[in-house]
């Protein structure tokens, strides 16, 4: 047996309350591995509850959003481009001051304390405690947004502050609507993840747990609790990190078909491709990095519709409710679960519910759940070549056919919980992602002192010292500055250190 053997997997319905649902598969977890409690080492859990929040509308906060920029910085006011269901959901006060540095670093103004003081009195005057600081060229003077940030708390007590240097990249529109995002998911990010520790304690299980991020690595409770919007993407990457380790593939188009979505990725030397352009979160743009990732609206709870233009699988959804409103089931609502069950495709319920269901008619349906598919698979690839195909998530029953721009189709063993899998081989990591005066210093040194940074952040955040790799690194010179300046990205990932204890 080694370290990557999956030993026992449990796969149950979402529920409404977490912690119900966690004590619930992790108990027939550890009796199907025959397991005891005290065992277990490290829980590494992956969430979709904040992503689903915000993209839904709810359980969310409005926020006091405050930017460190004037004289200069007024041009486009917080909260522009933004879907006017957030703004209405989100917005709470939107305040402008001075301060903020140039792209070398330099101070432009000295940070008003007295003016960010009011405004953080007057939004609390309506009751608002979420507030999202950002500053102009934060990520190179976080120093500027951590004053700010005391300023508040001294002013409001009690107040949540998210500083926008602690998320995104260099630019500060973007950087600041994801400190905004994450600004309105904390509260209810505190209550799912004392939530989720409460149901492991409840199991008396008494190990460290981790909380998977974007990029496919861990990050603490603490941190997540604080930072929900790094796991927003996390199920995704999971399941990429899963599929590459059932299949042993490296290179490959991951097809991850949940109860809502279809979410195509591509893994690229076992880790999710990365996006490197500004990303949408519920319509909101953002610049910090996520795997680059298709979501389709089509999974195991898509409602089937048939309509002018023939039978359509979506893009409603009964989600959890699949076990209450499929037709196999007793319920009355025609998903791609049961058409999955009428084609034979799986065994689930009762099939015989089915049998006023045309065999054309399952073969139309048939036909746009893999047509969506294929035109995701070709949105997503970069090149013409046909590659392998992984098939995972609870809904891969619902494909069987060969698919265009594809060399073969793999469905691993333990496929419908690739994503637990992904979540369960996490690493810790590392990030650096600022400017450096290669002029200055020479590029080699830049870069050199870039991975140095990046790898003794992994080691910070629990990975195991002298085992900590570079994964991504990339030089980005900024040829518009007279400085002589790069921006350097590096990505460093390593084991868990309490994971092999």
């Amino acid at each position: 047996m080694s370290g990557s053997d999956v030993l026992a997997a449990v796969k149950r319905f979402t529920t409404a309350d977490v912690r119900d649902g966690v004590v619930d598969a992790v108990t027939a977890l550890l009796e199907s591995a025959n397991i005891s409690p005290g065992e277990i080492a490290a829980v590494m859990i992956g969430t979709t509850q904040f992503v689903n929040a915000f993209v839904q509308r709810k359980d969310l906060v409005p926020v006091a959003a405050i930017r460190i920029a004037l004289p200069m910085g007024d041009g486009v006011p917080p909260f522009s481009g933004w879907p006017e269901d957030a703004v209405a959901k989100v917005r709470g006060t939107a305040e402008i001051v001075g301060g903020g540095s140039y792209y070398d670093g330099r101070d432009y103004r000295v940070l008003d304390a007295e003016g960010l003081r009011r405004a953080a009195l007057d939004a609390a005057a309506l009751g608002i405690d979420s507030f999202a600081v950002s500053a102009t060229f934060s990520p190179i003077r976080p120093d500027i947004e951590t004053k700010g940030r005391a300023i508040i708390e001294q002013a409001v007590p009690g107040a949540i502050v998210t500083i926008s240097s602690d998320l995104g990249g260099v630019g500060l529109l973007d950087r600041e609507n994801a400190g905004i995002v994450n600004a309105s998911l904390r509260p209810l990010a505190a209550r799912v993840v004392a939530s989720l520790e409460t149901a492991i304690t409840q199991l008396n299980i008494h190990a460290p747990i981790y909380i998977t991020q974007n990029d496919g690595t861990l990050i603490d409770t603490g941190v997540a609790a604080s930072l929900p919007i790094l796991t927003c993407s996390a199920g995704p990457t999971n399941s990429i990190r899963g599929a590459a380790l059932l299949t042993g593939l490296q290179d490959a188009i991951v097809a991850d078909i949940g109860g809502t979505t279809t979410d195509i990725g591509f893994l690229r030397r076992g880790f999710p491709r990365e996006t490197t352009s500004p990303n949408r979160i519920g319509g909101v743009r953002t610049n910090f990095r996520m795997p680059d990732v298709l979501s389709l609206a089509m999974g195991g709870g898509s409602i089937v519709a048939k309509g002018g233009n023939g039978w359509r699988v979506g893009p409603t959804s009964v989600g959890f409710r699949l076990q209450d409103k499929g037709i196999i089931f007793g319920g009355d609502t025609l998903t791609a679960t049961d058409i999955a069950v009428r084609a034979g495709y799986a065994h689930l319920g009762d099939p015989s519910r089915l049998e006023n269901l045309t065999s054309e008619d399952v073969e139309a349906i048939l036909d746009d759940m893999h047509a969506q598919v294929e035109e995701g698979i070709d949105q997503v690839k970069v090149s013409a070549a046909p590659l392998p195909l992984i098939l995972v998530g609870g809904g891969n029953i619902l494909l069987s056919r060969a698919l265009r721009g594809t060399s073969e189709t793999l469905r691993p063993r333990h496929a419908e919980v690739a994503n637990a899998v992904g979540a369960a081989i996490a690493m810790a990591s590392g990030r650096v992602n600022r400017l450096f005066d290669v002029a200055s210093l020479g590029r080699d040194t830049a870069l050199e002192q870039a991975k140095q940074e990046a790898i003794a952040a992994a080691v910070t955040a629990g990975a195991v010292p002298g085992q900590v790799e570079i994964v991504d690194l990339e030089e980005l010179p900024m040829t518009h500055m007279k400085t002589g300046s790069a921006q350097i990205r590096v990505r460093a990932v390593g084991p868990l250190a309490a994971a092999m204890n």
